[in-house]
This record gives structure tokens, C-alpha cells and sequence, in this order.
């Protein structure tokens, strides 16, 4: 689809641009794209409006030149051939306008990657609302493990390659699969431009209610997405999610079937799981016959349905078992995801990204699987368009089982958000001192820091969790914790 200036392309072929200028590279997207093009020998330049560490740490060590604040002018030094224009970029921008108006080509972050990498490539997609980064980051660790040479683009710092992007000379790229939209003129989820030859379906539960109006609308975006795997392809669909496995149906490509409950119905499932502080470890059943034992760094039951989805992904790309179990046993993981950040006192303090309510709820049973001795005090910020929303309201009633403390945060008001429609965080808290859970709230970070410093125990696990930076909480509360140990 082209604006009304004609400008936007929907595909280029890698050789036709040689200067490419991201317009939003401050992004984690699209910052670690902008590596990647100059991984691969692109010359590169970038704008925003501000650009923070890490990420301009990042592209300085990158050697990609930011232009800041956003100005017409950027275009001129840019002097690039391409113009990327990131999914936070509105039309009213300046450069975005003078783009436009200058008749630069210009292509969206998805469309891009995918005619710049992913064409040429067996594109490996990891979609779904729930474990996106740490199921594609384990899937391209394997395949490096095995020595495949992949490419990745993931949504998250893997511990193993200290970033979120490689470039390989093997054939399979993997990339996590947002649905989220594209670009200003492009509404359609970005994972729709990503070609998918092998596919990973973790699940489907309602979210961005800021861009879906409900679970079919939400739904529908998946069902255009697995119609994309060709015939040749798989897709590889978790059978916990009833209205998943009906979406891939709808594939032209193989289905294949994981589940992380033991003796459930599907291709591949777990047997004899066991945690403990070291990880998981279990035997993998492939359609009835145990191929072996697999050992994982990682804790948690989702963890282990996520290990069974690339399982059966790398299965299907011809890996042996023993090929894939090495990878499982050295992933280190991502960050942000069961996170240590420090144990200043005794006091051992967990970052996690979980904000959906189902998301809250696994990452809670992790860790309790993984410290089941141990105080477990969950904090919690509602920060993104769907948690601040009551969507959820008896969900998060429901979520924060198994963690003796709870403590969260208020948002604050959203203009995007009416007043009817906002999460009623006191309603949260009372339904979980109704189940025996000690809860409380708070409306801003350093009364929360200063409360949690003060009345964590030696020995308590800390876990917070929130999608984005929670106000600076957890370096605050560590320096906080590290004043008060001596």
C-alpha cells in the first residue's frame, strides 16, 4: 500500500540500497536492526527524538551515526538510498513528512527485513502472546549449537550473544513475530511480512487492546499469519490453546502438536519434569517413543512448553535429539526473563518482562518451583495497554498464586484509557487478601522502593515484574537493599 506520494515499497532487492536511515532508531527494534544492516555491510544512519543507554551505547559501538532531535535536515546528512520508518513514527514527523515530500523511498521495519533478509532464507517465525523472545532466542541458540550458522533478530538480550541479533551464513533465519502494527500507513501486524517457512504457535490469549478491538479481531491477524507457512512448511501449535490449534488449520503447511502437561494429547510432551535451583530437566515423548532426557537452565512449566515447541520446530528441521538437547542444556537465557540482578543482604532480587495475567501467574510458579523455601514477594507494575485496562480485572485477582507477598503499582492515568475502563489495583489487592496473600499498593516508585527495602527479610525472593522500565524500581531498590546490608 502506497501513501498518497507513492513513495512506500513494499519489497527491495538487498542490492538496490546502499545508505539506509532509520527514523526511530532509538528503538530496541529497530536500533538492533540498524546492527544488523551494518553487520551486513549496509551504511547506516539513524534519528530519534532522544536515544538512552543501552541502546545508544549500542549503536555507538556499532559505529551508526544518530541524529538527533527528529529535523528535516537529518535527510541530508543521512543522504541515504532507503528510508526505514519505525512503528512508533507518526505521519505528522518532520522527517516522515520530508520523506514524503522528497520523494525518498521508504519502507516499513517489517517489510525490510523481510525483503532484505528473510526472502532469500527459511524463515523461522516465532509467534503468539505468550513467550515470543525466550522460544526464539532458544530456537536460534540450537540451530547455532548445532552449527547451522542462523541468523536471529529476538526481542529481548540473550545472554548467550550479549544483543538480540546475529548475522550467520547459514540458511535459517529466526525471528520473533510481534503482531503488533507495522507502520503509520500500515496497520497490519508486522509478522505478516515475515514469510514464515517453519512457524512456532505458542498461544493466543486477548491482548494489545490498544490495537485489537476484541479476542476475534485479535484472533483473525494469527489466522492471516498461519496461512502464510507454505505447503512445504510447519507449523508448530500448542494443543494447551484450543483456539490456536483451530487457527492452524487453517495452514496450508504440517501441523505439529507440543504441550508442556505430561500424557497430554499432542505430538510432543514431557515426562518425569523435576525443578530445582539448577533448572528443569525431563524426558521428551515424540508421538509415544522417548527420544531422551533434556536439562534446561531455565525454570518453570511454560519454560518447558516453550523447550517442546523448538524441539518440535528443530525436529522437523532435521536436527537429531542430541543435537537439540545441547542447546537446550547451555541456553543461558535472556534478560529480563527470571533475571538476577543481585542479593544484596541475603535478599535475592528477579526481573521478569511478565505482564499479562497468565504470563504473571507462570512466572510466579517458576520461581516458587525454583526457591520453594524461600519468602516469594511479587511487585508488580500494570504498565502495558492491556494490564492497566480491567480487561483483566479477575484475572489478576487470580494471578499472583503461590507468592506470599504481593505489592503493586497504580498507573498513572493514560489519555488512551477512560476512567471506567482502568484497572482497579485496591479491587486487585483485596481479592488477594481474600485468598491468604498479603498485598498492598502504592502510587509511585519511591514509596514502593522505600516500603519493599525496608520490610523485605534476609532470605525473601524479590521477583518484579513490568514491560518496561518501572521507573528505575530495581536499581533503586538494590541500592536501597545495599545501603541497609552495609
Amino acid at each position: 500500500m502506497a501513501d498518497d506520494n507513492g513513495n512506500v515499497l513494499e519489497t527491495i532487492e538487498p542490492g538496490a540500497a546502499r545508505r539506509i536511515h532509520l527514523v526511530g532508531v532509538g528503538g530496541t527494534g529497530m536500533g538492533s536492526f540498524a546492527g544488523m544492516l551494518k553487520a551486513a555491510g549496509y551504511e547506516v544512519t539513524g534519528s530519534d527524538e532522544n536515544v538512552y543507554p543501552p541502546m545508544s551505547d549500542m549503536l555507538k559501538t556499532w559505529g551508526i551515526p544518530v541524529l538527533t532531535p527528529y529535523r528535516p535536515e537529518n535527510l541530508d546528512a543521512a543522504k541515504a538510498d532507503l528510508v526505514i520508518i519505525g512503528n512508533v513514527i507518526r505521519r505528522v514527523n518532520p522527517e516522515a513528512t520530508e520523506v514524503r515530500t522528497r520523494r525518498v523511498p521508504q519502507m516499513s521495519f517489517p517489510a525490510a527485513l523481510g525483503s532484505l533478509f528473510l526472502k532469500r532464507a527459511h524463515s523461522v517465525v516465532v509467534a503468539g502472546t505468550h513467550g515470543k523472545t525466550t522460544t526464539s532466542s532458544l530456537m536460534a541458540h540450537v540451530l547455532v549449537e548445532a552449527g547451522k550458522d542462523p541468523s536471529f533478530l529476538v526481542g529481548g538480550v540473550t545472554q548467550n550473544y550479549a544483543g538480540n541479533y546475529r548475522v550467520g551464513k547459514g540458511p535459517h533465519f529466526v525471528v520473533e513475530g510481534d503482531e503488533y502494527d507495522t507502520s503509520y500507513w500500515d496497520k497490519g501486524s508486522k509478522f505478516l511480512h515475515y514469510q514464515p517457512r517453519t512457524a512456532i504457535l505458542t498461544s493466543v490469549e486477548f491482548d494489545h487492546a490498544d490495537i485489537f478491538r476484541d479476542l476475534p479481531h485479535y484472533e483473525a491477524t494469527f489466522e492471516k499469519f498461519v496461512r502464510l507457512v507454505p505447503p512445504d512448511g510447519q507449523l508448530v501449535v500448542c494443543a494447551a490453546y484450543p483456539n490456536a490449534v483451530r487457527i492452524a488449520t487453517g495452514t496450508p503447511g504440517k501441523v505439529v502438536t507440543y504441550m508442556g502437561k505430561e500424557g497430554a494429547q499432542a505430538d510432543y510432551t514431557p515426562r518425569n519434569v523435576s525443578f530445582g535451583p539448577e533448572g528443569a530437566r525431563f524426558e521428551v515423548v515424540e508421538r509415544g517413543t522417548v527420544l531422551g532426557t533434556a536439562r534446561m537452565q531455565m525454570s518453570g512449566a511454560h519454560n518447558v512448553e516453550n523447550a517442546l515447541s523448538v524441539i518440535a520446530a528443530a525436529r522437523g528441521l532435521g536436527l537429531s535429539f542430541e543435537e537439540i538437547a545441547k542447546g537446550l542444556a547451555s541456553f543461558s537465557g535472556v534478560k529480563r526473563r527470571q533475571e538476577v540482578r543481585g542479593e544484596p543482604g541475603g535478599i535475592l532480587v528477579v526481573d521478569d518482562f511478565a505482564h499479562h495475567p497468565t504470563a504473571v501467574r507462570e512466572t510466579i510458579a517458576a520461581i516458587r518451583h525454583r526457591y520453594p523455601d524461600r519468602r516469594l514477594w511479587a511487585i508488580f507494575e500494570p504498565r502495558s495497554n492491556t494490564s492497566r485496562r480491567n480487561i483483566h480485572q479477575e484475572d489478576y485477582a487470580h494471578a499472583f498464586t503461590g507468592a506470599n507477598r504481593a505489592s503493586l503499582k497504580v498507573p498513572e492515568r493514560h489519555d488512551k484509557v477512560p476512567a471506567n475502563e482502568e484497572l482497579n489495583v485496591p479491587q486487585v489487592c483485596e481479592a488477594l487478601k481474600a485468598q491468604g496473600i498479603q498485598a498492598d499498593h502504592a502510587a509511585d516508585v519511591p514509596s514502593l522502593v522505600e516500603r519493599v527495602a525496608r520490610e523485605a527479610q534476609r532470605g525473601d525472593v524479590l521477583l518484579v515484574m513490568s514491560n518496561g522500565a518501572f521507573g528505575g524500581f530495581i536499581d533503586k531498590l538494590l541500592t536501597a537493599l545495599q545501603a541497609r546490608s552495609g
